[in-house]
């Protein structure tokens, strides 16, 4: 705990990277090429995404809440396929993050747990378990010291303190850290986005059901309500950090709300909204060069072994 309260003072930069395949017919009656990086992709049907995570390179990874399979696509073509087998049901895969190590950090759900896996064998290289009874280890985000990963039931955080090259702890070493100050749980869910400030030097986290947006010390767990202006984030999801701007999934309202943050992350201004036809409650985002990909989680259609389920791209804008 020493050690994670010592790394964490030295800063938490985050480690945030960074329709359907069409073809034209030619006037010969010959097949085009589908265009690159297409706007919509399929993910398998009844695979029921949720979360996502891109990098090193046009490479996408996605979870099933079924069962916790990782399914892998290249982002130019929008093709793919499962990488690596879930534990199965009950297990799902919720929240993403991957890492220049070609590792991907998984948030286990309802199953209380967390694992890493090998991006390129599908090997589970740790498990661990962070809660047991009622709880839903929801979001993760990499910073240099730690993963970091919410808990929607219970708010808490759970820390996974990452030694200088990277290296995993082991399960005595996780660090669970609740959530104080002006965090209240309340009823539903509470903390689910998580990402880094600007600075390095705090944690954001949204809560869902209040849409209030909390900056987080990493070494206490006292929270801060982050100044919005007013501008509430309900059914906020999951973040992504780039810069100053902060982009918050708000899943059943189908938008992404864009946020110009100060360097501590203690003031926010809503500056844009995103929206597409195409989404179909997006839970959260990732993002490829000027390109945002958000899963379709289709929470407002019962699921079926033959449900539908795709990925939406749309332009990060300025």
């Amino acid at each position: 705990m020493r050690a994670l309260r010592s790394a964490a003072r030295l800063g938490l930069a985050a480690l945030l990277t960074t329709g359907l395949i069409t073809s034209a017919t030619t006037t010969s009656g010959v097949a085009a090429p589908a265009a690159p990086f297409p706007d919509t992709f399929d993910l398998p049907a009844g695979f029921q995404p949720e979360g996502i995570a891109i990098g090193p390179g046009p490479t996408a990874w996605f979870g099933s809440r079924v069962d916790g399979d990782i399914y892998q696509v290249d982002l130019r073509s929008g093709t793919g396929t499962v990488v690596s087998e879930g534990p199965g049901v009950g297990s799902p895969s919720v929240g993403l993050k991957s890492d220049p190590l070609g590792r991907l950090f998984v948030s286990g759900g309802t199953a209380g747990n967390a694992r890493v896996v090998d991006t390129g064998t599908g090997e589970v290289l740790a498990s661990y378990q962070l809660a047991t009874g009622a709880s839903f280890v929801n979001d993760v985000v990499l910073t240099d010291h730690a993963a970091w990963f919410t808990d929607s039931l219970r708010g808490v955080l759970y820390g996974l303190p990452l030694d200088p090259a990277g290296g995993l702890p082991d399960p005595s070493e996780v660090v669970t850290l609740p959530l104080t100050g002006d965090f209240v749980q309340g009823t539903g869910f509470g903390a689910n986005g998580i990402t880094g400030t600007p600075d390095g030097q705090a944690l954001l986290v949204v809560h869902s059901t209040s849409g209030l947006l909390y900056r987080v010390d990493p070494l206490t767990g006292a929270a801060t309500t982050v100044d919005t202006g007013g501008a509430s984030l309900t059914n906020g999801d999951g973040m992504l950090l780039r810069g100053r701007t902060l982009y918050v999934v708000r899943n059943r309202d189908n938008r992404v709300d864009v946020l110009s943050l100060d360097p501590s992350g203690t003031r926010a201004t809503v500056v844009r909204t995103i929206t597409s036809p195409r989404f179909d409650v997006p839970t959260t985002v990732a993002r490829f060069g000027n390109r945002l990909y958000l899963p379709n989680a289709r929470f407002t259609t019962p699921p079926t072994p033959s449900t539908p389920y795709s990925v939406t791209q749309v332009p990060a804008g300025p």
